[in-house]
């Protein structure tokens, strides 16, 4: 962080604003959805895409689904415990330089968010997005989901990438003995 940045208290936390867009788009489909739908009811927007409703207790592919109700409030302390320290990060971060890094850490916030606010209000998560080819499905998802995803993605490929564009090198730096 620059001194002029720690001066004006401009820190990567400007970026939460995508995090509050994820969240927002994230709820209002997810609400519509279930406005809309019964569980399980499916409409087919394309012969591989489909808006089906369904109810996530566990984790992401539905993993501890079956656990018997105790995952729910470990995910919602997990997302929150993950969210708290990405947030923290973030307010480490230059406002400007890191632009990338902050993007992708925002995005994961939000993502969490949305995924928490469906564990404490409905208990389970909302997932509606279905991908699939004849009788093979991935598993359903929605907005949060997808900016977990993507932000995740972002953060690898940033973080294999140096500074200046480059793919960081071991070979020119010198070994101390």
């Amino acid at each position: 962080m620059t001194r002029h940045e720690a001066k004006n208290g401009r820190t990567g936390l400007v970026w939460l604003w995508l995090s509050a867009v994820v969240v927002v788009l994230d709820q209002v489909t997810k609400a519509l959805i279930v406005y809309r739908l019964d569980v399980f009811e499916r409409i087919d927007l394309m012969a591989m895409l489909s808006i089906t409703r369904l109810h996530n207790t566990g984790a992401a592919f539905s993993f501890l689904s079956e656990a018997g109700g105790w995952q729910r409030w470990f995910f919602v302390t997990l997302g929150a415990a993950i969210s708290a320290l990405v947030v923290v990060w973030l307010r480490r971060l230059p406002a400007s330089g890191r632009s990338w890094l902050a993007a992708s850490l925002a995005l994961v916030v939000g993502g969490a968010v949305g995924n928490i606010i469906d564990r404490l209000v409905y208990g389970y998560v909302v997932d509606f997005i279905s991908v699939h080819y004849e009788r093979w499905f991935f598993p359903a998802f929605n907005v949060a989901d997808s900016a977990i995803t993507v932000g995740a993605a972002i953060l690898l490929i940033e973080s294999l990438i140096a500074g200046d564009g480059r793919i960081p090198s071991r070979r020119h730096e010198k070994v101390e003995p």
